[in-house]
Order: C-alpha cells, then structure tokens, then sequence
C-alpha cells in the first residue's frame, strides 16, 4: 500500500509541478493563478474518485490510496496556498488576499461538489449498461 501513495504522490507532485508553473507563466502579474487552479483542479478529481471509488467495487483499496492520498495529496497545493497567502498578508496586500483565498475556498469546495456530481452521473451510467 504505501508504494502505491508514494508513487501517487510522485506523480501528483510532477504533474503539480509541471501543470501549476505552466498556468503561472501564462498568467498576467503575481496573483497565484497556479496554485488555485492546482487545488481547484485537485478538489474535483478528488470529488469524483471519492464518490465513484465509495460507490462501486470498481476501484480497489490500493487503486484508492493511490488517488486520493498519492495523486491527488502529491498534486494538491495547501501548504503553497498557505504560504503565499502569508505572503501576500506581509506585503499588506489586502484585496488580493481576500480575493485569493476566497476564490480558494469556494472553488475548491465547489470542486468537491462537482467531482461528487459528476461521479454520480457516471455511476448512473455504469449501472445502466
């Protein structure tokens, strides 16, 4: 089992990596594009694996560790949105603070609504095959 996380992780840690410097470099000024995307990307990934794995015996125990705590731990980016937020705070930035870390918690909230909607529609069109 913890292969399976550790090498979830890896991956999710690349893939953040690759992914979040690329929107950051495409994104106009210093807000922290990237990382948003990351953790609203990652919210609804995990929304949907958690749902979806719950749901149905077609996702094994390792197959779930290796999504939810490997992939998705490796790929989502807290602990940045934590420090940049800290960041902008000690540079008095205050509206793009607010801007940033409302847009954080709501989006990726709102991703983990989504993930679960959309692993319930396809749970409905498995079953229904």
């Amino acid at each position: 089992m913890i292969f399976w996380v550790a090498f979830g992780s890896a991956l999710g840690g690349a893939l953040r990596y690759s992914l979040g410097g690329l929107i950051q470099r495409m994104a106009p000024g210093e807000f922290p594009l990237g990382t948003l995307v990351i953790n609203v990307l990652g919210s609804l990934v995990l929304g949907f694996i958690v749902r979806y794995a719950m749901e149905t015996p077609a996702v094994g125990s390792e197959a779930r560790a290796f999504l939810t705590i490997g992939l998705c731990g490796g790929f989502t980016t807290f602990s940045t949105f934590s420090y940049e937020s800290a960041m902008l705070l000690e540079r008095g930035e205050w509206s793009r603070l607010a801007l940033y870390v409302g847009l954080s918690l709501l989006l990726t909230i709102a991703g983990v609504v989504a993930g679960g909607a959309l692993a319930g529609q396809a749970l409905t069109l498995r079953r229904s095959l």
